[in-house]
């Protein structure tokens, strides 16, 4: 069995950012995983495709069905042109897809991009559906970072990820445990869509606001808070249970977003502030919203690390990637004792391309 791989991660999150792709290597030597990017990037979304991903819930089921097959075109289209100027050879693609449903307490979780659309395209065998099997299993499906937290980033106490929602994993007493914390960039796009924003840049926007004591309060009252054990959030849940929370209070975007981001510290407080002077890797976009690491740096006690730029924006492609790489090696890729399944498992559909195909050309 090889211990060498190259491949490529693909990455679409909630906050509808764009799908990232990573080109890694990975090595296993002396008992021990190491890994380098070797290039990425991020390709946006037009609006059209921003639109349809949003909308993809209330499709019909043979719509839903066409959506997931052209995302799948898409993405492969997306691997084209990022290996255009590249003459490496690609081992394999490990997609993670764009979550539509995500309720895991009645077996259902749902990422769309059809794995063989991508490896039709690309002519590369093409892993995908990393989560079904963990659901099927009477787990969350969610997170599955944590086994790339353990063999690539091990030297962090805490890794912290700030994307649509936040979620973070690391080691007590009966091993790994991981879950999601709340929502973040899901929540603050909401708000500033209002203004025709795309996000809060750095962070000037709830900078510039005041705390709302009774918003907050009532936002940490929320029961998800209170729940132990594995938990994952979904939008449904954010559509339900923080948007029509905000919605209610008639005071300025800028006081929802002060207040927001100060929900979103206490929250991660809650995990980590039980553990002083331990260090904690803060990676995904939240990571480069300026306010709310100072708010971080203020009320935490950990020591918050956001690392080189590559990790902070792309380190969920690169796990995927590396997920990619133990199904390949049919090694567990998905822990139970983070997603409350039955057992351990191995996750990820593969299509597999005995012989590489030539690549379609780009315009």
């Amino acid at each position: 069995m090889s211990n060498k791989y190259r491949a490529l991660g693909l990455m679409s999150g909630t906050s509808l950012d764009g799908l990232d792709i990573a080109q890694c290597n990975f090595i296993f030597s002396n008992e021990k995983w190491q890994y380098n990017i070797e290039r990425a990037k991020t390709f946006s979304y037009s609006n059209i495709w921003k639109n349809k991903l949003t909308t993809a819930e209330n499709l019909s089921g043979i719509d839903f069905m066409m959506l997931n097959n052209e995302y799948g075109r898409l993405l492969g289209d997306y691997c084209n042109k990022f290996m255009l100027d590249s003459s490496e050879s690609i081992d394999f693609i490990a997609s993670h897809g764009h979550t539509i449903f995500h309720q895991p307490e009645i077996g259902l979780t749902t990422q769309i991009g059809n794995g063989a659309f991508i490896a039709s395209q690309t002519g590369i065998t093409t892993i995908c559906d990393f989560r079904t099997l963990d659901v099927a299993l009477g787990g969350q499906g969610a997170p599955l970072v944590p086994i790339g937290d353990i063999f690539l980033f091990s030297d962090y106490n805490y890794c912290l990820n700030l994307g649509g929602f936040s979620n973070i994993s690391f080691e007590n007493s009966y091993g790994r445990i991981a879950f999601d914390i709340c929502p973040v960039n899901i929540v603050i796009n909401y708000l500033v869509a209002e203004r025709n924003l795309l996000l809060d840049y750095n962070g000037n926007l709830a900078r510039s606001g005041n705390i709302n004591t009774n918003l907050l309060e009532e936002l940490n009252s929320l029961p998800f808070y209170k729940l132990t054990g594995p938990k994952s959030l979904g939008k449904e849940w954010v559509m339900a249970n923080i948007v029509p929370v905000v919605n209610k209070y008639s005071i300025s975007l800028e006081d929802k977003l002060r207040t927001y981001y100060l929900h979103i510290t206490y929250q991660i407080a809650s995990v980590v502030n039980r553990d002083k002077n331990y260090k904690m890797l803060i990676t995904g976009g939240g990571a480069n919203n300026l306010f709310l690491m100072e708010l971080f740096r203020e009320l935490l006690h950990v020591q918050c690390v956001v690392p080189e730029k590559d990790i902070v924006d792309f380190k969920e492609a690169v796990v995927f990637a590396f997920l990619g790489v133990l199904r390949f090696r049919n090694e567990v890729n998905c822990l139970h004792s983070v997603t409350g399944a039955k057992t351990d498992s191995c996750g990820g559909v593969v299509y597999k391309m005995d012989t590489p195909l030539t690549r379609l050309q780009v315009d």
